[in-house]
């Protein structure tokens, strides 16, 4: 038996990883419940934790997997692990999907244009979740303080909106195509680089659409 706080709370983080898939932060949660403090959030949490209705991932900020819902939620969950710019799936170890690899996200390409349908990639399902995915083979050095090499392959979960703070496929004037990390900052959109060398680009939000976010990478050595 849920409290109704934990009810609530539920409800809102499940809501947000479908639409978003990203779990909402400890301010947002204490904002939609009407809360004074961020301590009662982690009651809440805790509370739930130990029902068996989310889990917490370790050394990880954020992440957090509903396992299941209620009966009256709908009784199984339909979010899935998530972090602050990469998520996994709770597929069982040993399986693997397929991913379509579209090319290397350079400068001066739409993401559409580099499809190559004869190409794919294999990677573990532990790091996809549920949705359409897609991997980019990384060109550069803008994000090298992310952790993100030249010669990286990146994967990502289509969609056209991410949280302030991720690391995105980014469509600029519809002509040009980076990752960077995303900014909203009034009604301007910031594109930052994670390389000191480089410099945040600031555009219109018309001039920018989010084409994917990043969710796991994988290096060869």
């Amino acid at each position: 038996m849920l409290t109704r706080k934990q009810y609530e709370l539920l409800n809102f983080i499940n809501e947000r990883l479908e639409s978003t898939g990203v779990s909402p932060s400890f301010d947002e949660m204490k904002d939609a419940l009407n809360l004074k403090s961020k301590s009662g959030i982690h009651r809440l949490i805790t509370g739930l934790e130990e029902r068996g209705f989310i889990r917490r991932l370790p050394h990880r900020a954020r992440a957090l997997e509903v396992t299941r819902l209620p009966e009256n939620m709908g009784g199984q969950a339909r979010g899935n692990i998530v972090r602050p710019d990469f998520k996994g799936s709770a597929a069982p170890v040993g399986e693997s999907a397929t991913l379509p690899l579209l090319g290397r996200i350079a400068a001066g390409t739409p993401i559409e244009a580099l499809r190559d349908s004869s190409a794919d990639v294999g990677v573990p399902a532990s790091l996809v979740g549920s949705g359409n995915h897609y991997a980019l083979t990384v060109e550069g050095d803008s994000m090298i303080d992310a952790g993100i090499f030249d010669g990286d392959t990146v994967l990502i979960k289509s969609c056209d909106s991410a949280e302030n703070g991720a690391i995105v496929v980014a469509l600029i004037d519809d002509s040009e195509v980076t990752l960077k990390r995303l900014r909203r900052k009034g009604a301007s959109i910031a594109l930052e680089a994670a390389n000191p060398a480089y410099e945040t680009r600031i555009f219109g939000p018309d001039r920018v659409k989010v084409q994917g976010r990043l969710v796991g990478l994988i290096r060869s050595y």
